[in-house]
């Protein structure tokens, strides 16, 4: 968690602070110049002030009256005739010259900057000329010391560090934060994933969020669950393919024995045979079922499709059902529409439906009904097992077509059943390129729905 949490902090930190510092250099740049442009708007408008006064009275009396003025602000003012020669000062200014060399052609009525680099300079200057008759006749030069602007910029970059270490400490406490928000997750994830590699599926972890982080942990949540699901069917199916093996051949070896070590009437010589028989076509079909499995998962099964008349196929599995249905007393509706046919192997569609319908006989009781019905919806064929009996529980569903899985473990393998049927039954399904899907609720009944094209 260390090493995850230091790796996003820096780059949490790197990005914010280079965010942060182009934004407080961009503000800061800002602020001065609009500082120093502020200062050298206000220098002119003086400048200019005193340029209106002069062009209405240039004498001694207006001169000393502007230098009164001006010894009362922190500016300095330098009136000259117009070659230069100084008339009245404020204070000592050699640049006069310097800056009067500057000027390259008649400077504008509105005044000009003459220096504006206050970093480097002592002073920040503008330029007024004074006009009499259209004709410059003198001008007024302002002069700002630039000690108040470095004061202000001193001031300015403190307040501004404060903000920028504020700024960090808070973007590290907040880095700090997210980090760990970041990294409990991954790392409780990571510790699940470790445990799973182990074989401990019971992993809890907190999927209640609406995230990414949280649909990853959703997903090992869901991976968890079903793996922990699969060994415990394993558990399950290697007890019950034991219990079905071992049942059918104790009760084989047992009366086989008792046929040969004893004598027997014929009566109870052909019930024992029947036993045997019994068990021995019991053991056949569970063998038969898996290896079915088999060569499905190696795509060694073979469909042979043909076009079927489904009427026929329905008449026909009708005609070997009803007398089960019968003697449970169990209502068999049967209901197929004239001229449908389907281009399908007339053996493992007839498996797929008996199938289903034996597992209606099985978990229906006296007085429920099954409805065996096919029709044509929307240019697909619709095959539809639907019974009244006592229905799937809502956390068994997504596992019924699981091979070896049963709902009612304890009855089913009292009724014989290894949890292969349904699971031939999609195998099946989709080998002829349909769809089986199943709704259930419980002491409801449950719907089996095939989808077929043409």
């Amino acid at each position: 968690m260390k090493k995850l949490s230091l790796k996003l902090g820096i780059i949490f930190f790197i990005t914010l602070f280079c965010i942060e510092t182009f934004m407080m250099f961009f503000l800061h740049v800002s602020l001065t110049n609009s500082r120093v442009e502020e200062e050298l708007i206000n220098l002119q408008t003086t400048g200019n002030s005193h340029r209106t006064i002069l062009e209405q009275n240039f004498d001694e009396e207006t001169l000393s009256h502007i230098l009164l003025m001006e010894s009362r602000e922190n500016t300095d003012v330098v009136i000259t005739d117009n070659v230069g020669t100084i008339l009245a000062a404020s204070s000592s200014h050699p640049e006069i010259h310097v800056y009067l060399k500057k000027l390259k052609g008649r400077v504008p009525y509105s005044g000009q900057v003459l220096e504006k680099n206050w970093q480097d300079e002592k002073y920040i200057a503008t330029i007024s000329p004074i006009l009499k008759q259209q004709k410059t006749v003198g001008y007024v030069f302002m002069f700002q010391n630039t000690d108040s602007i470095h004061a202000l910029m001193e001031r300015l970059n403190k307040h501004f560090l404060i903000v920028g270490l504020v700024s960090a400490l808070v973007t590290i406490a907040v880095i700090i934060v997210l980090s760990r928000k970041l990294a409990q997750p991954l790392m409780a994830m990571k510790e699940a994933t470790l445990k799973m590699n182990k074989g401990d599926f019971t992993v809890a972890l907190s999927t209640n969020g609406k995230d990414e982080l949280s649909d990853l942990a959703n997903a090992i949540q869901q991976l968890s669950d079903d793996l922990n699901h699969l060994r415990e069917e394993r558990k399950e199916f290697l007890a019950s393919i034991a219990h079905e093996l071992r049942t059918p051949i104790t009760f084989i070896k047992g009366y086989s024995d008792i046929l040969y070590k004893r004598d027997l009437t014929e009566q109870d010589r052909q019930k024992y045979l029947g036993i045997i028989i019994e068990e021995m076509n019991r053991l056949s079909t569970l063998i038969k079922d898996l290896f079915d499995l088999a060569k499905m998962d190696e795509n060694a099964f073979v469909i042979n499709k043909e076009r079927l008349q489904l009427d026929e196929l329905v008449a026909s599995i009708e005609v070997k059902l009803r007398p089960a249905f019968q003697e449970k007393e169990i209502h068999l509706f049967v209901q197929c529409e004239k001229g449908l046919t389907l281009m399908a192997d007339s053996v493992r569609l007839e498996q797929i439906i008996l199938n289903l319908l034996n597992n209606a006989l099985t978990y229906c009781s006296s007085g429920d009904s099954t409805f065996f019905i096919v029709k044509r919806q929307n240019n697909l064929l619709k095959i539809i097992v639907k019974d009244t009996g006592k229905g799937i529980p809502k956390k068994e569903l997504p596992y019924i077509f699981e091979r070896f899985y049963r709902v009612e473990k304890s009855r089913a393998r009292a009724h014989g059943g290894m949890g292969l049927g349904l699971a031939i039954v999609r195998e099946l399904v989709h080998a002829h390129g349909g769809e089986v899907t199943v709704v259930s609720e419980e002491n409801k009944g449950t719907t089996f729905e095939l989808l077929f094209k043409g």
